[in-house]
């Protein structure tokens, strides 16, 4: 599970690149009762009770539509970056710092999946995971699960251990110095032959709830509302500007 007592490799931050920001920070506050606190100019932190939880810019990159990024963490950030390189995947942003806060990269895997990383200054990472209206889970969809587990093996030296959904396995990744205990993400094979892409999960109290709350507010769900046995119940949807993110009230 999600922990933000973050180690190398893990998901420490979740930000939304967004073409309108005021209108995102309404969806997403109407949708999880996140509070919207301005950080700089184009840029503000999700919170609830005064924890942040996410975090909400405008669109810098040139042809980027609005998205979800998982930041994982790195203690070298320059050389995580060489690392990405190495491994055939590319930079789309070399590092930089954020004043007192950290240094972060923009990269792109060898499937075209883009991520970016969070070396840790002032800032570790985000305040609350797991509880409601939080990050629970990432998942990569990837059309090659071998590449993939290849590729982020080389760069962040994740372990990896194959769950047993029924008539296939999933893959579920860990950090190089926790075990098990400490997953935080899962690879998924891209059945759409739509881009490959990270996903964050946010955790919430009711999945259909918030499923037909997300609709009235202007969103779309993607599919229907699924249970998975010993994972819990969880959609798939997207915000009014198409970016997407999923859903879940884990099985407790």
């Amino acid at each position: 599970m999600l922990t933000t007592q973050f180690l190398p490799g893990s998901p420490c931050w979740v930000d939304l690149g967004s073409s309108d920001l005021e209108a995102s920070a309404s969806f997403y506050s109407g949708l999880f009762g996140w509070r919207f606190e301005p950080a700089m100019e184009g840029y503000g932190l999700w919170q609830i009770g005064g924890d942040t939880v996410a975090a909400v810019g405008t669109v810098m990159e040139e042809g980027a539509g609005p998205t979800w990024m998982i930041y994982f963490q790195t203690l070298d950030c320059d050389e995580t970056v060489k690392a990405v390189e190495l491994a055939g995947g590319t930079v789309r942003s070399r590092p930089f710092d954020i004043e007192g806060q950290g240094r972060m990269a923009q990269l792109t895997d060898p499937a075209g999946a883009e991520f970016a990383l969070w070396q840790p200054g002032g800032t570790h990472g985000l305040d609350l995971v797991n509880a409601p209206g939080s990050l629970a889970w990432a998942e990569l969809y990837t059309p090659d699960l071998d590449d993939a587990r290849a590729f982020y093996r080389s760069v962040f030296g994740w372990r990896f251990t194959d769950m047993d959904m029924g008539d296939f396995t999933y893959p579920v990744a860990y950090p190089a110095d926790g075990d098990a205990e400490l997953s935080m993400a899962g690879l998924a094979r891209l059945k759409s032959g739509g881009p490959a892409h990270w996903g964050p999960y946010f955790e919430v109290p009711d999945c259909d709830t918030v499923v037909a709350m997300c609709q009235e507010l202007g969103g779309t769900a993607r599919g229907p509302v699924e249970t998975v046995q010993g994972v819990g119940r969880m959609a798939f949807l997207s915000d009014p500007h198409g970016a997407r993110f999923a859903v879940i009230t884990s099985t407790t």
